[in-house]
């Protein structure tokens, strides 16, 4: 296969507690490093208003610049009290995210890959209910018709085609946080596996992380690039190297001193069944 090279960012957060040093940074490693791709996994905005998505759509379009942008929307992305409980439709919770960016579902076709985006942001709705109040509007929900549609467009891929689904909430427990995005973090992990993907981009927790589902599905967890990282720690995107027989994902961590991003903690993992 052709190697296949990705920049994973998530939860920019433009408006108040973003970091505009590191968004400069970011700029510049993207334009340095040329990458096959750029997927943000949602929350590029902190309250979705007009100015915050104004802001994030000059960064995308700067970015495509240089490589093909992928993005799906996070809860901070989603109107989720204009339609609580999908009561007036589902449309209406994105409406303002479809203003700037039009694909909810996004598919993105690459030399050696397919990526496709999904919607786990439902706001307040059945499926992300649970026990605790303060998850209501919080947690995430990935419908069952989501991991299907990502399944079925990965069906007649070609042989060795890197086959990534792109989400908004973490499907691995936080380290720090010790928290799950999703409400049904077993039974979405049990989907995403079945959907055939390889690798599954994640945010959400605001703490980068590096892990696997049933030992076959590789899991990239980005930090934030605002002030709200876990435990302050300092700010990290992943940057995706992929080849026949491996997947490696690699920290990009913010050095404040130096004003730039350095390579921290990498994981290599064998491919398997992909080998040509």
């Amino acid at each position: 296969m052709t190697p296949v090279s990705l920049i994973h960012l998530s939860d920019l957060h433009f408006g108040r507690y973003v970091d505009l040093d590191q968004i400069a940074a970011i700029d510049r490693f993207i334009e340095t490093t040329s990458p096959g791709a750029v997927i943000i996994s949602g929350d590029l905005t902190q309250r979705a208003r007009h100015g915050e998505f104004q802001r994030a759509l000059a960064f995308v379009e700067r970015a495509r610049l240089t490589a093909p942008v992928l993005l799906v929307p996070g809860n901070h992305d989603t109107e989720w009290w204009k339609s609580p409980f999908g009561l007036l439709g589902h449309e209406v919770k994105h409406r303002k995210y479809h203003q700037y960016f039009p694909e909810l579902d996004p598919v993105l076709e690459l030399s050696g890959a397919r990526v496709v985006g999904t919607v786990s942001a439902n706001g307040l709705a059945w499926g992300s209910v649970s026990w605790n109040p303060r998850d209501l509007t919080v947690k995430g929900h990935l419908p069952r018709r989501e991991a299907e549609r990502a399944r079925d467009q990965f069906t007649g891929s070609d042989h060795g085609t890197l086959r990534v689904v792109v989400l908004h909430h973490n499907v691995l427990r936080g380290q720090i946080s010790q928290r799950m995005g999703l409400a049904h973090p077993a039974r979405a992990a049990r989907w995403l596996a079945r959907s055939g993907a390889d690798l599954v981009l994640c945010g959400h927790d605001h703490q980068e992380s590096i892990g696997q589902i049933d030992g076959r599905v590789v899991v990239s967890a980005a930090s934030t690039h605002t002030s709200m990282t876990r435990g302050k720690r300092p700010s990290a995107f992943n940057q995706i190297m992929v080849e026949d027989d491996r997947i490696v994902v690699r920290h990009q961590r913010w050095d404040n001193g130096s004003g730039a991003f350095r390579p921290g903690d990498e994981a290599r993992f064998a491919r398997l069944g992909r080998k040509s």
